[in-house]
């Protein structure tokens, strides 16, 4: 992939200034264009070789284009801060919204080409991240994303060369470090790594554009002029066929009986006030006692609550949180998407909003949103919420692998004990904000919802974040389970750091 970037390209100072002159006032159209339009986001990642010019490139494009719409960000060693979530939340929280330029100066690919190049990623482990790569990548397609991917290389000579002219000139002197000539050392490896890698994650959505990076005049036109093209189809395009394609799917099966997880629940679980009360004390105890362990350090925790309208969610949050320190939690209540968040992909409000090792968040309705009620109500196309799933998947599955424990509830009653708690809450003054139009007439689409429920619980209730279907006819029954859930996945994943240790 890299034998193009080898040959000798050469662009005169007066072609390049005649050029220039050209691409800064088209490229400076198209991001205004880009920035009244607001259809879709522009995301830039710049990778290669050491001493290829990446960084002049990036402060190129700022130069030639207005630099308060692009924003640029570079990754490298992730900080304390970092470190303590997912690897893709420091990528996730600097997406650029619509209508804007993001530059990523490294990213989701630079830390496992070099810990396999340094020996930390045997290969399986190498193959698992470059697939997590190519669906990262896909997803943010189908976001509609414009993701545009320069690789900038050298040869081994004219490395060598450009690192020893940097190295003398007393300006960029500094850019030349023990780290760039330990890189240099072992340039066969990265390339033996690194051309396999790129020819992987070089898909139809998302391709590498190769950029030989020995001429910075012809080096800064090949960028300018790909990305000015790129932009414009884009942008002049409005059609459908302009957007990531809608796949045609086919509408999922209604669960048969035998296989409907909520008709088999028994709603009606016996508890008294009396038994409840010393069940509260033991679990909320035993919550506290569970949340400052130690070994809590090295986990975070992530509790999801969904459920029927007025199915006791939060009833049960609170119960929950007077167990806790409030200095080490933090609850998200998930409502429709503000402006700045339908400007982001779909999982960027739920990715920004992970706890750090130590600390716990609670989501009060999440990004089951996308299956439910969007599914149900049609605020996303068909072909959206079926690739949900696996995007869910996905996502929760990178939480688990780094260290958070992932609880989460459906709380579900009966049709008519809803009724019961709707007309009470209609009586008595202080409850009368919990009851909208919007409750009742969603009663009326139960049937849909409850299948959309079964499909959910079916497709995302894996072993490392299972569904917990909670009998919620009984509060108070209810209130202990979640508790009881709860201790016991921390339990069961503090013995795990234990036998890690040893």
């Amino acid at each position: 992939m890299f034998e193009s970037a080898k040959l000798k390209h050469h662009v005169s100072p007066v072609t390049f200034k005649r050029e220039e002159k050209k691409l800064r006032e088209a490229l400076l159209d198209a991001q205004i264009d880009l920035l009244e339009q607001r259809r879709f986001p522009v995301l830039i990642l710049i990778a290669g070789v050491e001493g290829a010019g990446k960084g002049e490139t990036v402060n190129l494009l700022n130069e030639w284009m207005d630099p308060r719409h692009i924003h640029t960000h570079a990754f490298w060693q992730p900080s304390d801060e970092e470190s303590e979530r997912p690897p893709n939340w420091r990528f996730w929280r600097a997406l650029p919204p619509k209508g804007q330029i993001g530059v990523f100066f490294g990213a989701w690919h630079t830390m496992p080409i070099v810990q396999r190049v340094m020996g930390k990623l045997d290969e399986g482990e190498f193959s698992s991240a470059v697939a997590d790569i190519r669906r990262l990548e896909k997803m943010l397609y189908d976001e509609g994303v414009l993701l545009i991917k320069y690789w900038f290389h050298l040869s081994k000579g004219q490395q060598k060369k450009r690192l020893h002219a940097l190295e003398k000139d007393p300006r960029t002197r500094w850019r030349v470090t023990d780290v760039e000539w330990d890189y240099f050392k072992l340039y066969d490896r990265f390339i033996k790594v690194c051309d396999p890698f790129l020819r992987e994650t070089s898909t139809g959505e998302a391709p590498w554009i190769v950029v030989p990076g020995a001429d910075p005049r012809y080096r800064a036109l090949t960028v300018g002029r790909h990305l000015l093209a790129t932009l414009r189809r884009r942008l002049d395009d409005t059609s459908d066929s302009a957007r990531p394609a809608k796949k045609k799917t086919l509408p999922l099966p209604a669960p048969r009986d035998d296989v409907n997880v909520l008709s088999k629940l028994e709603l009606d679980q016996k508890m008294t006030r009396a038994e409840y009360k010393k069940e509260l004390e033991k679990w909320q105890g035993k919550l506290n006692f569970l949340a400052r362990d130690p070994r809590m350090k090295q986990l975070s925790v992530v509790a999801v609550f969904e459920g029927n309208d007025s199915a006791g969610k939060g009833g049960a949050i609170r119960r929950l949180t007077q167990a806790l320190d409030a200095r080490f939690y933090d609850t998200v209540s998930v409502a429709a998407p503000t402006e700045e968040e339908r400007a982001q992909p779909y999982l960027w409000r739920f990715w920004r909003n992970l706890p750090r090792h130590g600390n716990l968040t609670i989501f009060d309705r999440s990004w089951y949103g996308r299956v439910l009620v969007e599914r149900i109500e049609g605020f996303c196309s068909e072909a959206d919420w079926m690739r949900a799933y696996g995007e869910i998947n996905d996502f929760e599955d990178a939480m688990t692998r780094h260290g958070t424990v992932v609880v989460k509830f459906w709380l579900a009653i009966s049709k008519d004990e809803q009724y019961r708690r709707f007309k009470e809450r209609e009586k008595v003054a202080f409850k009368r904000f919990k009851i909208t139009k919007e409750d009742w007439r969603n009663r009326k689409r139960w049937h849909d919802y409850e299948t959309a429920v079964c499909d959910m619980v079916d497709r995302t209730s894996t072993a490392k974040a299972p569904w917990t279907l909670v009998e919620a006819n009984n509060k108070l029954h209810a209130r202990i389970k979640v508790l009881q859930t709860l201790c016991s996945a921390l339990e069961e994943r503090l013995e795990q750091v234990s036998k890690k240790r040893k």
